[in-house]
C-alpha cells in the first residue's frame, strides 16, 4: 500500500518514489536530460570542480568512441557514430562556452581560475614559455582542420555519393539471387535492410563531418576570445600589467584549448578510422596485417632499404638496423609458408570446426562388450613406450583366441575409472562385473610354480587370475627371482592374463547374433553354397548361434566351421534338440578334440566312467524322445560327485590332466554336473575318440 500512486483532491494520481526510479532507468529519459544539461551549459555559469568532472567525462568518453571504432568489424556495427558525433560536438562546446565565461570572469584570480584540469594541461603545453604553447596548440587545430577532419569529411562525401549511385544496382542484384532461388524471402529481407542502413549510415556520415569540421573552426575563434578578451579585461578592469595579463590569460586559454581539442582530435580520428574502412571485413589491426604485412617481397624491399639508408654517413645505424633485420625476418617467415602445400578442400573441410550434434538417445542403449577400467595410476599401461603396451597385449589377444577358438573377440573399450584405486582395474563383460584386481606399477608379480609362497622381499598377495600365492617384488630383485626359479610376469601381463581367462569363461555369452553372421559372411567361396543350403532352410542362424555356444562353453574350438556345418546339416534333418545337434558335431569334431586333449607322450589320458555309473545316469533319465531330463536323487550325486573329486586329485598328484570318457547318451549330462564344480574337466563320449588316436587310462570313476 505504500507503493499506491497517492489521490490529490483534483482526482489526478501523484507519483511515488518508486514511480521516479522507474522514469529515470529509462534511457530516453536519460538522454533527454543530458541533452537538456548540453543546453543548460551554454546559459548557466559552472562551478570550477564541476567543471573539471565534465572535462575529464570528454576525454574518457573520446577515448571509448576512438576504441569502439577501431574494434568494429564493419562500419554498420557502428551505425549510432553520426548521433554520438553530434552529442559530443554540443558537450565540448558546451564546455567551451563554460570555461571561457570562468576565464573571463576570474582570471585575475591566477592559473587555476577555470579548474585544475585546464591549467594542468597548460603547463604542460606551454612549460613556462606561453609563445611556445601557442605555437604547438597551433599546429595541433591546424592537424585537425587541415588534415584529418578535411580528409574524413572527403571520404564520407564521397563513400555517401558511391553508396547512392550503387544502390540500384544492388536491389537488382538481391532480386536476382532471390528469382534464381540462391537466397529465401528472409535473406532478402535482410540484405535489403543492410542495404539501407548502409546509405543511411554514409549518408549520415557526411553530414556529420561537417559537426567535426565546424567543431575546429568554433575551437580557433573561441581561443582568439579568449586570448584578446581576456588581456583586454586583466589590464583594463583589473589593471594587471600586460605582460602578467598575456602569461595569465594565454595559459588558461591554451590548456581550455588543449582540454576541448584533445578530445576533438581524437574523435575525429575515430570518424576517419570508420569512414576509411568501408567494404573492409574484420578489426582494422587484422586488416591492416592482411593486407599490409603479407607480401614477403614487399618486406624484403623493407629490408633493404632500411638497411641502406643505415649506412648513409650521419645516419644512426641501431634503429635502421633493428628495423631492417625485424622485416627480413618478417619476410623470411612468409617466404617459407607461401613454400608450404597448400590445405586441399577435403582437409580444409576437415579443419573447420563441425556443429555440435545432440547425441542420440539410442546410443545411450549400446552396451559394451568387453570394458577395461582403469585406476588413474594404470592409465600410464596405454602408452607405455618401455615396455609393451596394454593396447598391443590386447591386439594379440584377440588374434590368439581367434587362432585357438575360431572366435573373434569383440572390440575391448579402455577408460579410466576413479572411483577405483589407483592401480586398480576392473574388467566387466556386457556392463557387468567380471572380474578386479590390482597391480603395481615398476613392479614384477613373481610366483613359485610348485605353489608354495615366494620367499623374497616385497608384497605378498594372491594372483588375481587364479588365486595362486604371489608377491610384488621390485625391479632390482629379476635376476635374484630367476635363479630361484620363479615366474615373473609384469603388470601389463597380469591384467591381459586375467582378461583371457575371463574372456574363455564368457566366450559363449560374447557370440551374438551378429557375430555368427560375420563368420558366415568370411566362409571361402566353396563353403558358401554349403550355408546356401543349409542356412536357413535346414538350419536356422539362431540354432547356429546356439550350437555353437554350447561348445565354447565347453572350450571347443569352432573355428573348422566347415566341418560344423556339415555335422549339422547331416543331423538337423533328423532333430531339432540343440542337445542332440551338438553330440553329433562333437562326433565330427574328434579328430579335432583329440589332438587338442593329447598328453606330451601323444596319447590321450582318460579316466573312465565305470559301467555302474554310466547305468545309474541311464536309469535316471526321464521324459521321452529328445526332452530327456537327469533326475537322480541327491544323495547319488553327492556320491558321483566325491568319486570324481577323489579320483581326479589322486591323478593330478601325478602330473596328469586328463579327460572323462563316457557314453554316448550320458555324455551332455555326465558334463552338466561336474561344469557345476570342476569345469576345467573335459567330458568326451566314446564316439568322440578318433579311431587312429592312442588312449592312456590313468583310471575309472
Amino acid at each position: 500500500m505504500a507503493d499506491a500512486p497517492i489521490m490529490m483532491k483534483d482526482g489526478m494520481a501523484r507519483p511515488t518514489g518508486r514511480d521516479v526510479l522507474g522514469w529515470l532507468n529509462r534511457g530516453e529519459v536519460l538522454m533527454a536530460v543530458g541533452v537538456i544539461g548540453v543546453i543548460m551549459l551554454l546559459i548557466l555559469p559552472v562551478p570550477k570542480m564541476l567543471l573539471d568532472l565534465l572535462l575529464a567525462i570528454s576525454l574518457v568518453s573520446s577515448v571509448l568512441i576512438l576504441m569502439t571504432a577501431v574494434m568494429m568489424k564493419r562500419p554498420l556495427d557502428f551505425a549510432i557514430f553520426p548521433t554520438v558525433l553530434l552529442v559530443s560536438t554540443l558537450f565540448r562546446l558546451g564546455l567551451n562556452l563554460a570555461s571561457t565565461r570562468l576565464i573571463l570572469t576570474h582570471g585575475q584570480e591566477g592559473h587555476d581560475a577555470a579548474g585544475q584540469v585546464i591549467n594542468a594541461f597548460g603547463q604542460l603545453m606551454m612549460g613556462g614559455n606561453f609563445i611556445i604553447g601557442v605555437i604547438i596548440f597551433a599546429i595541433i587545430l591546424v592537424v585537425n582542420f587541415v588534415v584529418i577532419t578535411k580528409g574524413s569529411t572527403r571520404i564520407a562525401e564521397v563513400s555517401a555519393r558511391f553508396t547512392l549511385d550503387s544502390m540500384p544496382g544492388k536491389q537488382m542484384a538481391i532480386d536476382a539471387d532471390l528469382s534464381s532461388g540462391l537466397i529465401t524471402e528472409e535473406g532478402a529481407k535482410l540484405r535489403r535492410k543492410e542495404l539501407e542502413q548502409e546509405s543511411t549510415f554514409f549518408g549520415a556520415m557526411d553530414g556529420a563531418s561537417k559537426f567535426v569540421r565546424g567543431d575546429a573552426v568554433a575551437g580557433l575563434i573561441i581561443t582568439f576570445i579568449n586570448v584578446i578578451g581576456g588581456m583586454l579585461i586583466g589590464t583594463l578592469q583589473h589593471g594587471m600589467p600586460a605582460a602578467q595579463a598575456a602569461s595569465t590569460y594565454v595559459q588558461l586559454t591554451v590548456g581550455d584549448g588543449l582540454v576541448t581539442q584533445v578530445p576533438a582530435i581524437i574523435i575525429s580520428i575515430a570518424a576517419g578510422f570508420l569512414v576509411s574502412k568501408a567494404g573492409v571485413e574484420g578489426t582494422a589491426d587484422k586488416a591492416m596485417v592482411t593486407q599490409l604485412a603479407t607480401n614477403p617481397v614487399s618486406l624484403g624491399v623493407v629490408s633493404g632499404a632500411a638497411g641502406l639508408i643505415g649506412l648513409i654517413p650521419g645516419m644512426p645505424l641501431i634503429p635502421f638496423a633493428a628495423l631492417a633485420l625485424g622485416s627480413g625476418y618478417m619476410a623470411w617467415r612468409l617466404g617459407r609458408e607461401r613454400l608450404k602445400p597448400k590445405p586441399t578442400e577435403a582437409e580444409i573441410e576437415a579443419a573447420k570446426p563441425q556443429p555440435e550434434v545432440d547425441e542420440p538417445i539410442s546410443n545411450v542403449l549400446t552396451i559394451d562388450e568387453v570394458k577395461i577400467e582403469l585406476g588413474y595410476s594404470l592409465l600410464s599401461l596405454i602408452n607405455d613406450l618401455e615396455g609393451r603396451r596394454l593396447t598391443d597385449q590386447i591386439k594379440a589377444l584377440r588374434r590368439s583366441l581367434a587362432q585357438e577358438y575360431g572366435f573373434v573377440m569383440p572390440q575391448v573399450r579402455i577408460l579410466d575409472n576413479m572411483r577405483l584405486p589407483t592401480q586398480g582395474y576392473a574388467i566387466r563383460i556386457k556392463e557387468m562385473d567380471a572380474g578386479a584386481g590390482e597391480v603395481r606399477l615398476g613392479h614384477l608379480m613373481a610366483m613359485d610354480p610348485a605353489g608354495r609362497q615366494v620367499e623374497l622381499p616385497g608384497e605378498h598377495m594372491k594372483e588375481p587370475t587364479f588365486g595362486l600365492p604371489a608377491t610384488w617384488i621390485d625391479e632390482s630383485l629379476r635376476e635374484e627371482a630367476t635363479f630361484h626359479g620363479y615366474t615373473l610376469v609384469d603388470p601389463s601381463t597380469v591384467l591381459t592374463t586375467h582378461l583371457t581367462e575371463i574372456l574363455k569363461e564368457n566366450m559363449a555369452d560374447l557370440l551374438s547374433y551378429g557375430e555368427v553372421q560375420k563368420l558366415l559372411k568370411e566362409l571361402g567361396p566353396e563353403e558358401k553354397k554349403l550355408v546356401e543350403e543349409l542356412v536357413p532352410s535346414v538350419v536356422t542362424v539362431t540354432t547356429l548361434q546356439r550350437v555353437l555356444q554350447v561348445l565354447l562353453r565347453e572350450k571347443v574350438s569352432i573355428r573348422d566351421l566347415p566341418a560344423i556345418l556339415e555335422g549339422l546339416a547331416e543331423a538337423a534333418p533328423h532333430s531339432s534338440s540343440v542337445t542332440t545337434l551338438v553330440e553329433h558335431v562333437r562326433a565330427r569334431l574328434a579328430r579335432q578334440l583329440c589332438w587338442q586333449h593329447q598328453g606330451g607322450d601323444g596319447a590321450l589320458p582318460i579316466v573312465t566312467l565305470s559301467p555302474e555309473w554310466e547305468a545309474a545316469f541311464a536309469e535316471s533319465l526321464i521324459g521321452g524322445g529328445e526332452d530327456k531330463q537327469l533326475a537322480m536323487a541327491p544323495s547319488r550325486l553327492q556320491d558321483f560327485i566325491r568319486s570324481v573329486r577323489d579320483t581326479f586329485e589322486r591323478v593330478a598328484m601325478m602330473g596328469e590332466n586328463p579327460v572323462l570318457l563316457t557314453g554316448p547318451q550320458t555324455r551332455p549330462y555326465v558334463r552338466s554336473i561336474i561344469e557345476r564344480f570342476r569345469g576345467q574337466t573335459v567330458v568326451m563320449s566314446q564316439n568322440e575318440i578318433h579311431p587312429k588316436a592312442r588312449l592312456r587310462t590313468l583310471g575309472q570313476v
